[in-house]
């Protein structure tokens, strides 16, 4: 959709036999909008997240993400934006949940 809703804070970036593993730190009140295999947009790109926690995610980033995005240049302690899953958004709306 192309709207910033919060950022994050990376806090680990591993290599994994080619592909990146990156661990995010959001703020907590977004909790309710990150779920285990869903979708959220790091500066732009759309992901899957996976290791949800309150306020921690992380996303998997292929060979050719890595070396197509911005993503081969984020380290420990950068910034990204984050969008969330839209569908999220509607449904907290409906459930009148402040977000």
């Amino acid at each position: 959709q192309g709207h910033v809703d919060t950022t994050a804070i990376c806090i680990d970036k591993q290599e994994l036999n080619g592909s990146w593993e990156f661990r995010f730190r959001f703020p907590a009140q977004f909790g309710s909008l990150v779920i285990e295999k869903g979708s959220i947009s790091l500066n732009g790109i759309s992901l899957t997240i996976f290791n949800v926690s309150d306020n921690e995610f992380s996303v998997a980033i292929i060979p050719y993400t890595y070396q197509h995005t911005n993503f081969n240049l984020y380290k420990t302690g950068d910034t990204v934006n984050i969008e969330f899953d839209i569908l999220g958004k509607y449904i907290a709306r409906m459930l009148n949940k402040d977000i």
